[in-house]
């Protein structure tokens, strides 16, 4: 080994401990960009996955609003408190750790036509659940309407028939936490026909509230 060669091997180790150094800065300044664009997937993902499943959560209590009943085939069907409070607890099961009756509201309404004014429609009851403070547009006026639900999708229902209207209103809590991000409302809605003979008028002495929800004995209802 000559002494010339001895200063070029410790400019060749200086130089690569010195490009060392630049990778280390290039990666501390590259850090926090990586994990913004990570925790965005995150953020995005799990938001759409929460979004989809409110969205589903809407329409199968529609659908089993729809399905509910006693009775046979030969006569009209009767719905009372049980089967409704049944129905809330099902999508609250369904809902799982969405934690939907603690972070939501869900209304569940009954539209149909309105005898006082030909070729309208009213909602004739409405049971609701859920610790959200929510004002549904349908609260308040809820006789001679053209339609339920927003403008242009306007739910109704048939001559004889009710279609059943579910409004699911949620706060989603975003993973990053609320100190960086604020809870954000979903709101989301579904329709469906009651597909069998429902018997909207009961008799006055087994329908005491006068809305075709029959009472049951030592059962709440889930009154709005």
């Amino acid at each position: 080994m000559t002494p010339r060669s001895r200063p070029n091997r410790q400019s060749l180790r200086a130089l690569l401990a010195s490009c060392r150094a630049v990778v280390l800065i290039e990666f501390a300044f590259t850090l926090p960009l990586l994990l913004l664009l990570g925790l965005t997937g995150i953020e995005l993902t799990n938001y759409v996955i929460t979004r989809m499943r409110i969205s589903q959560i809407a329409l199968h209590l529609a659908d089993n609003a729809a399905r509910i009943g006693t009775g046979t085939q030969l006569q009209q069907k009767t719905i009372n408190e049980v089967d409704v409070n049944d129905l809330l607890t099902g999508a609250g099961y369904q809902a799982g750790a969405l934690d939907l009756f603690e972070r939501g509201r869900v209304i569940v309404s009954s539209v149909e036509n309105d005898p006082a004014n030909n070729g309208r429609y009213r909602i004739r009851w409405q049971r609701c659940r859920g610790a959200k403070n929510y004002d549904s547009p349908h609260d308040n006026n809820k006789t001679n309407l053209a339609g339920v639900g927003p403008a242009g999708r306007q739910v109704i229902a048939a001559p004889d028939g009710a279609t059943m209207w579910v409004e699911v209103a949620y706060d989603y809590r975003p993973v990053l936490g609320v100190d960086l991000m604020p809870d954000v409302e979903m709101l989301e809605s579904a329709s469906m026909m009651v597909r069998d003979r429902r018997a909207l008028t009961p008799a006055s002495n087994v329908d005491a509230n006068g809305d075709g929800v029959l009472e049951v004995q030592g059962e709440q209802a889930s009154t709005c």
